[in-house]
């Protein structure tokens, strides 16, 4: 932009050869217009400063210096337009380009007219295409800007899902695959003086567990496990047995998309995991009743209930820790452990998928045990909630 008041030349070559009446006003004309313009065009770089009050009065003084000094002396002072074309395309936007350039343009002329006749229609042509492309330009250049950015805030964002991701996965897998080994283990603890055979058993499983915790933790780094929700199933039920827990199993329907197999296998580990960590429970009924349309998955345990408040979440926490959530819970079963990222990371995975979970009491008289419900739609292709 700066290169382009060499322009100016022929009128400071006028002044130094005093051909040009009132010199000191011309002298002056021309120190302003070109501080004005140098001005406006480290200002237009700026976005803050692009569209400023100072930076729109700067171009207004340009143009009084502009139609003053070529209306006064016309010649080599009329490529002055030009330059306030330029100026007023590095700042100007959108449709006010048509309601500035073309009256710029035709004022220009005019005054050209006036005292170069048809030279005229060089000035007019040069105000209004200067203004025209360098306005261009300059927005194919902050549009490629606007985009790169916009692709760097696309990773950050892949980035963050992409953990949020692992941690969730994470925190599902080791929260329960943890709590099955710490409950064998008691169980072989228990075993082992009396039961030696039994004890092994238990150790087997432990073994078991661990090498197919491995495994999930593999594929879950790499993003591409596949559930099925009968194998969870026979690990709940393995878990809710060790932990002396009577585990009873029911599933109606018609099978089940992979997808759909993964997100309620998950569910399956959070709130059995919590039934053998906090409920107390002497029975565990895991329900799968399945349609074309929707598939509803309950886990309900007779442990330690309460007789007010429930849990219910569609888009964030829920009879968490304290209290926290949108719902009221006062219950010492398996609440506790739902509260943050278990919950939360359930909820979020469901709704992704058009499905919601619930969390509350277990409808039984006296009001003891709680009960996990998710519900899920499986009549459309979903997908499983990252």
């Amino acid at each position: 932009m700066l290169p382009w008041l060499l322009l100016g030349l022929g009128s400071f070559s006028n002044l130094v050869q005093g051909r040009t009446p009132n010199p000191w006003f011309g002298g002056i004309g021309l120190l302003v217009f070109n501080s004005l313009y140098v001005s406006v065009v480290f200002r237009s770089f700026v976005p803050a400063h692009q569209k400023s009050a100072a930076t729109r009065w700067s171009l207004v003084g340009m143009g009084l210096m502009t139609f003053g000094l070529g209306g006064l002396y016309g010649g080599s002072w009329l490529l002055f337009f030009p330059l306030l074309g330029l100026a007023c395309g590095s700042v100007v936007r959108g449709r006010a380009l048509a309601w500035v350039g073309v009256p710029l343009a035709a004022a220009a002329g005019a005054i050209g007219a006036y005292h170069d006749g048809w030279g005229a229609i060089t000035v007019a042509y040069g105000t209004f295409i200067s203004m025209m492309v360098t306005a261009a330009i300059l927005t194919l250049t902050e549009t490629v800007t606007e985009l790169r950015a916009t692709r760097q805030e696309l990773a950050r964002s892949a980035v963050e899902r992409e953990r949020l991701r692992f941690s969730r996965d994470l925190h599902d897998l080791l929260g329960h695959t943890l709590s099955v080994i710490v409950v064998k283990a008691e169980a072989a603890r228990r075993l082992g003086p009396r039961d030696p055979a039994a004890a092994m058993a238990q150790v087997s499983d432990i073994e078991s567990v661990g090498r197919q915790a491995l495994t999930e933790i593999r594929e879950a780094v790499t993003g591409y496990r596949e559930g099925s929700l009968a194998t969870d199933l026979d690990r709940a039920r393995s878990a809710l047995a060790a932990a002396g827990i009577e585990p009873v199993v029911r599933q109606s329907g018609p099978p089940l998309e992979p997808w759909a197999e993964v997100l309620l296998g998950w569910v399956v580990r959070e709130a059995v995991t919590n039934a053998v960590r906090h409920s107390a429970a002497t029975r565990c009924v895991i329900a799968v009743d399945g349609s074309p349309e929707r598939v509803r998955l309950t886990v309900t345990d007779d442990g330690v209930g309460t007789s007010t408040g429930t849990s219910t979440s569609t888009g964030g926490d829920a009879g968490g820790d304290a209290g926290a959530g949108t719902g009221t819970s006062t219950s010492t079963g398996i609440t506790p452990a739902f509260g943050g990222t278990g919950l939360k990371g359930l909820t979020e995975r469901l709704a992704a998928a058009g499905g919601s979970l619930e969390a509350g009491p277990a409808q039984a008289p006296g009001g003891r045990g709680f009960q996990v419900t998710a519900l899920l739609p499986v009549g459309t292709a979903g997908t499983v909630g990252t």
